[in-house]
């Protein structure tokens, strides 16, 4: 049986999108870094809340310094109340500083559900009275917008005696769930005292009667399964495992989607069938990544008109941070895979190991921490693995493999395309950044290149001093910079004129 292990990831640069809510594993300290930036440079701070945040800059940089990243996420979110418009008081210090962890966020119903109430960091504020803690199961609502107020599916009860100091003495509470149905919830936890509250906090689970007997059944029948269908059956419990860790966040992961597909292909093994053999469509692959000892997904499209004695062109699709690698499947109109049914061109979308491991890209001076450059490093083979795998299993043109990315996937892309400048025919990156130095070992791959010169988030002078440096290197470059376009609204019309651009490209035959 495989074993699995992971490390969390520290971060690389640019967010696609918000993170949900507070999980098992925290947001990581660059998308704080990230969505704190773009909000500043969206709200153009001046006077008073200007020097305020320049003087937190500097409280960052020296807490950065000193390794201590719980005082950096004080600070950040320090920072994001400013921006509100709010005063950052004692009980808001307090209230930041609350969390929840568990063993687990998937959730056997029928077992007694145990949660700690803990704090990340010692807040300023003075606590003379004695604090309670009361807990509720909240309904999860779809959407990166949650609804105000959220449904109270169960009261867990009031807590006593909670510690003034949660570091120390964190606060463990079991609740009973055998009442609850199968589905994705918050559990939500106000602290307070006798004359006000305090702070809440939450952490989003999921319920699932008979995981264990779930899991369980796909081990026995990956034990009698072909190798090369092994980590699609055991993919859900890898993920599982990883996530009740703390090691991904929970809501990176559909775990009733993916069990459900792992048994579909379950029971095809059983019926003595191949549920991938003259596939075509929108599908979820995995494989093993020997190097971390996981399985590891990627979303995949093979247009109907796929015959495995003609070769197809393919692209790679590297997703922004934050994400996941159904990104270009499910976002952006999801433009991308029609355009490649109507074009014909197999797409594959890898996580990147982590979402938010920078695909090996190096903008800046590489990370001094060894867990931080391993995970880089990890991201990079996850790419290059899924490209290897999937030219293992399709006829791919070995003339027509294209790069493309969004944010952290564009920096990726132009990171990828220097170090591996052999394989791709052409490059999209869209709202990126790179390093001109390196635009001298791709200066033979095309580069289709986009971005808004209001991007709040990755400004446009990153893709501007890369486009210059390719005209200087004589590049076959197309640039488009969108007037008043932010970070993500210049990928959806811009995806067809990519593939266009690409389709008039390959290795053997560069236009000029």
């Amino acid at each position: 049986m495989l074993a699995v292990r992971t490390v969390a990831r520290a971060a690389m640069l640019l967010l696609l999108g918000p993170t949900l809510g507070q999980a098992q594993a925290l947001t990581s300290i660059t998308s704080l870094y990230v969505t704190f930036s773009t909000r500043r440079i969206t709200a153009n701070p001046s006077g008073a809340l200007k020097a305020q945040l320049d003087s937190l800059d500097q409280d960052l940089l020296g807490a950065n310094r000193a390794g201590q990243v719980s005082q950096v996420r004080r600070l950040l979110a320090k920072g994001n109340v400013l921006l509100t418009g709010r005063a950052w008081t004692d009980v808001a210090d307090f209230g930041n500083s609350l969390l929840l962890r568990s063993d687990r966020v998937v959730v056997e119903s029928q077992i007694p559900y145990v949660v700690r109430l803990e704090q990340l960091y010692a807040p300023t504020i003075d606590l003379p009275r004695s604090l309670t803690a009361h807990a509720t199961l909240t309904a999860r609502t779809a959407g990166t917008v949650p609804v105000q107020p959220a449904r109270v599916v169960k009261d867990l009860g009031a807590f006593d005696g909670v510690s003034r100091d949660l570091r120390e003495s964190p606060l463990v509470m079991e609740f009973d769930l055998r009442d609850v149905a199968d589905g994705r919830y918050v559990v939500v936890v106000d602290v307070s005292d006798s004359a006000r509250t305090l702070g809440s906090t939450t952490l989003n689970i999921a319920v699932r009667h008979g995981i264990e007997e779930s899991v369980r059944t796909l081990e026995r029948a990956a034990a009698q399964a072909p190798e090369v269908q092994r980590a699609e059956l055991l993919f859900p419990i890898d993920r599982l495992r990883n996530v009740n860790r703390g090691r991904l966040e929970l809501r990176t992961w559909d775990l009733e989607k993916d069990f459900a597909v792992a048994d579909t292909i379950r029971r095809a093994l059983l019926e003595k069938r191949d549920p991938f053999a003259t596939r075509t469509g929108d599908m979820k692959r995995h494989y093993v990544l020997d190097a971390a000892h996981e399985i590891m997904p990627y979303r995949l499209y093979v247009p109907t008109m796929y015959v495995p004695t003609t070769p197809m062109p393919l692209i790679v699709a590297l997703h922004g941070l934050g994400s996941t690698e159904d990104t270009f499947f499910d976002a952006y109109g999801k433009r991308l895979p029609v355009l490649a049914e109507e074009h014909g061109y197999i797409v594959a979308s890898p996580l990147g190991y982590r979402v938010d491991g920078g695909y090996g890209s190096g903008v800046e001076a590489p990370s001094t921490d060894v867990v931080a450059r391993r995970n880089s490093d990890l991201s990079e083979l996850d790419v290059m693995q899924v490209l290897a795998t999937v030219r293992k299993l399709y006829n791919i043109d070995p003339d027509r493999i294209y790069l493309m990315g969004h944010s952290m996937g564009a920096i990726g892309t132009f990171k990828l395309a220097a170090k591996y400048a052999d394989v791709w025919a052409a490059i999209g990156a869209f709202s990126g950044q790179g390093t001109p130095a390196s635009v001298e070992r791709m200066k033979n791959i095309p580069a289709f290149v986009v971005h808004g010169d209001a991007d709040p988030t990755v400004n446009v002078r990153g893709s501007r001093t890369m486009v210059d440096a390719m005209k200087v290197a004589h590049v076959d470059v197309t640039y488009i910079e969108v007037a008043g376009g932010n970070h993500t609204n210049v990928v959806e019309p811009h995806l067809a004129g990519m593939m266009q651009f690409f389709n008039a490209r390959k290795k053997s035959v560069v236009s000029r």
